[in-house]
């Protein structure tokens, strides 16, 4: 993607860079989106769930938006092919589980039974939100502060 935009870049590129076959490649996944959503997921989901989110979440975020930070330029890429409401919704399938699993904690912790409803409503309302300041950290949007949102978040 430093070369050329997400939308441009072939499955036969990448398996000539790779030395892979077709077939294998479309073994693995079912097109690039695929691969971008496995690579997100790898370098950043799957450790995200190694913490303890009840008490490392300010560490959780911080680390996310140090990932958005690093990655910025294929994120931008990304962005600019599937724009911002498929990025959200590219996001938003990655950390519903996450979200989820804090709400869940939290409600054993605290000894609480919260209705299944009320409980998707948050969960859908916080992994919106999660994405879109993921989306504004790598856009540079206007009036985004990454340090003022993590210390919002943390209190939650």
């Amino acid at each position: 993607m430093k070369k050329k935009p997400l939308s441009k870049i072939t499955v036969s590129e990448i398996i000539a860079d790779c030395g892979v076959n077709r077939k294998t490649f479309y073994y693995h996944f079912s097109d690039i989106y695929d691969l971008l959503k496995w690579m997100l997921e790898e370098e950043a989901v799957e450790v995200v769930k190694q913490y303890d989110l009840l008490l490392d979440f300010r560490e959780v975020v911080l680390f996310v938006m140090d990932y958005v930070r690093k990655n910025k330029h294929l994120l931008c890429c990304a962005y600019d092919s599937m724009g911002r409401e498929e990025m959200k919704r590219f996001f938003y399938t990655d950390f519903i589980d996450i979200v989820y699993t804090v709400i869940n904690n939290t409600e054993k912790q605290l000894g609480l039974q919260i209705d299944p409803t009320f409980k998707q409503f948050v969960a859908n309302f916080y992994t919106g939100a999660i994405a879109s300041l993921m989306i504004d950290e790598f856009t540079d949007r206007e009036g985004h502060d990454t340090q003022k949102a993590v210390e919002y978040l943390s209190l939650i």
